[in-house]
């Protein structure tokens, strides 16, 4: 039967229901003179009917049964059994909860609760007045353990002074719809979270499909009477997690709802009740529950609430994932531990080669070696990349999808980092031939990282320092942070500065909460992070003498660790190497030093320093470049005398570069042979 029939014979048997509930209120309304009352009429101060008006009434009551129990007979059955079954309640208790819709679906159902109460006053459904309006009533279905309270289905407003007989019966708004046949997730839940659609319906890479049906395996093999275990998926990779648990439940038939840790309630009776809407929802819906744990701070009170919520939730008839980065001891439920990655370089290769099939074999492997091993993304990113980059022209195809990934994985760090333009090129940097030679050497390794490390197999052996890793090293001004935006255009990728101030906390744990942020947005391999200052976070421990000692040392032993696995390009520039920690220098793939540099590249940089379109007049580099500045120097230089000759003649000349140089030595303090400045 499909959807609209069906809603249409339910909507026929909570017609026909209505009916049979307003005649039987009616007769109860209509009572004659009281009789000795039986025993659930004495405890809720209602009276039976006499058994001459029962009598007078039953074949039209009978009529109506008849109907109703007609219109029960559909397949599946009616929404309100559907719901009886699930929460396992008995006939008294379905039919209290058809009073209790009622009251919300017919606006005759009010005024015939307070004829049937005798109180115009008590216009709405109470306990007492199902006790001695329906068959087999029973004390017990409003105990707070029986399903109708215990899946909050309906809820008593009980006063200070009210008893819990004489109380009004009110039906969750949730399952009067679910009553009407509009079966749609509680919306306590659906405020917490969303469902998650990785958007590719195709399979899972075999590495993470593998974890897949170890999941879907040991769920399928859970014994009935004990609930399935809650699969905590491990990894830094929140997309993998999803996907992977997307094709969990999508072998179960079930849709995935995604809940964020941080907004969880924290106390007890507020975890408890969301536990147990979350307890109703898997009886009603094929549904699947992931608690991203992953923001969670390391907190016991947090870790704590979340754990009580999983328990409880983990005792319905559903299955819950919990993705985290590290594993969770398991507290008050069991648990599947599951490692989730991305997809290997392998599978991300062949995943490029497909996408790039219009392109000639030589040209595909090195342009799929080249995407696999800068960017590290789910096979369903790279197809989605794919099909948004049209095909033509094929000659291009490779460059426009590495710009499109690099702005699919363009991290958002906020106020963590600065994003520097990268302008500079080759021609531009001016440095030693050696240093020159070890930037070439970085671009290259970075550019070849596919193929040895996924082709020739060195990823297989490695599971660390699979990461491009440099230093930068030398004094201020001599080049350092133009070489970055070198290597970030040559790579053609963004270049990502760490701004300290932001990074660095007093506070205990902030730092490397921080740091972790920030390594994890960049994993994605679209950017280069550069550590400006590099020693002031990278330096070397110290000896424990006291708290800030120890912490202090937590911070560098934390960034060894994290640098070591970090799989992307990571430069750091320090003016001062002998303050870093010498663990790090083993970590570093390059160390590249900045020296002062000598006449000739003083000269080169003369040569280049002023744009073409800069007005130049009796430039004399030889004599230039006999002046002890840097490359930082020599640029402050040049621009001091071309807003001096903007404000003058219009064109530059030694006289202005020579003043904007005596000016520029006085600032940093140096000393003046007024012989180098005289005209």
């Amino acid at each position: 039967m499909d959807l609209v029939a069906w809603q249409e014979q339910n909507g026929r048997y909570l017609a026909a229901s209505l009916v049979w509930l307003r005649a039987r209120l009616q007769l109860l309304a209509d009572r004659a003179e009281p009789v000795e009352p039986a025993e659930p009429a004495r405890r809720t101060g209602l009276l039976p009917l006499r058994k001459s008006t029962v009598a007078k009434e039953s074949v039209r009551l009978s009529d109506v049964s008849s109907t109703r129990d007609k219109a029960a007979e559909m397949d599946p059955p009616p929404a309100l059994q559907l719901l009886a079954d699930q929460l396992r309640l008995t006939p008294f208790e379905r039919d209290v909860l058809l009073l209790c819709v009622a009251m919300e679906l017919d606006t005759r159902v009010p005024g015939l609760c307070a004829q049937a109460l005798g109180d115009p006053g008590q216009p709405y459904p109470t306990f007492g007045l199902a006790m001695a309006l329906f068959d087999d009533p029973s004390w017990d279905a409003m105990s707070p353990q029986r399903p109708l309270r215990y899946w909050q289905v309906v809820e008593p407003g009980v006063g200070p002074t009210q008893p819990l007989s004489s109380a009004p019966l009110r039906a969750d708004e949730r399952i009067v719809h679910y009553a009407k046949g509009l079966n749609v997730l509680d919306p306590r839940l659906a405020v917490l979270g969303a469902g998650f659609d990785g958007g590719d319906d195709a399979p899972l890479p075999p590495s993470q499909q593998e974890q897949a049906e170890r999941i879907v395996e040991r769920w399928g093999g859970a014994e009935l009477s004990a609930p399935a275990p809650v699969a905590v998926l491990i990894g830094p990779d929140g997309e993998a997690k999803r996907l992977v648990a997307q094709a969990v439940t999508a072998t179960l038939d079930r849709k995935l709802h995604v809940i964020a840790a941080e907004g969880l309630p924290t106390t007890a009776p507020e975890l408890d009740r969301l536990a147990r809407i979350w307890q109703r929802e898997a009886a009603l819906l094929p549904i699947a529950l992931y608690v991203d744990a992953e923001g969670v701070g390391y907190t016991a009170e947090r870790d704590a609430s979340v754990s009580r919520f999983i328990a409880q939730a983990a005792r319905s008839d559903g299955f819950v994932f919990l993705g985290t980065r590290e594993p969770w001891a398991p507290a008050g439920f069991e648990a599947l531990l599951i490692p989730c990655s991305r997809p290997t370089a392998e599978e991300q290769d062949e995943a490029w080669r497909e996408a790039l099939s219009s392109l000639a074999e030589a040209d595909r492997d090195a342009a799929a070696a080249r995407l696999a091993g800068q960017y590290s993304l789910n096979l369903s990113e790279i197809r989605t990349v794919a099909r948004l980059t049209p095909a033509d022209p094929p000659e291009t195809l490779a460059d426009r999808l590495w710009a499109h990934c690099r702005e699919r994985v363009r991290p958002r760090l906020g106020s963590l980092a600065d994003r520097i333009d990268p302008r500079a090129r080759w021609e531009d940097l001016v440095v030693a031939k050696e240093t020159e030679q070890l930037l070439r050497a970085m671009v290259d390794q970075v550019a070849a990282r596919g193929q040895v490390y996924s082709r020739w197999g060195f990823s297989q052996r490695m599971n660390r320092g699979l990461g491009v890793s440099a230093l930068f090293a030398g004094d201020s001004g001599t080049g350092k942070t133009m070489a970055a935006e070198v290597i970030a255009n040559a790579l053609g990728l963004a270049l990502y500065r760490i701004d300290l101030s932001q990074v660095v906390s007093k506070y205990i744990g902030e730092t490397e909460k921080n740091l972790q942020r920030v390594f994890d947005l960049m994993e994605g391999g679209g950017a280069i992070l550069f550590f400006d200052e590099a020693d002031a976070l990278f330096g070397k421990r110290s000896e424990v003498r006291d708290s800030h000692d120890r912490y202090a040392n937590i911070e560098v032993n934390y960034l060894l660790q994290r640098m070591e696995t970090y799989t992307g390009v990571a430069i750091l520039a320090t003016n001062i190497q002998s303050a870093l920690d010498p663990a790090f220098v083993r970590r570093l793939r390059f160390i590249v030093p900045f020296s002062f540099p000598g006449p000739p590249e003083r000269q080169a940089l003369w040569e280049r320093v002023f744009p073409a379109a800069t007005p130049v007049e009796g430039l004399d580099v030889e004599r230039l470049s006999r002046l002890s500045l840097t490359g930082a120097g020599i640029h402050n230089v040049a621009l001091q005398a071309a807003f001096l000759a903007a404000s003058g003649g219009g064109t530059v000349t030694m006289p202005l570069i020579l003043r904007a140089a005596r000016t520029e030595f006085r600032k940093m303090d140096r000393p003046l042979n007024e012989a180098e400045f005289r005209v």
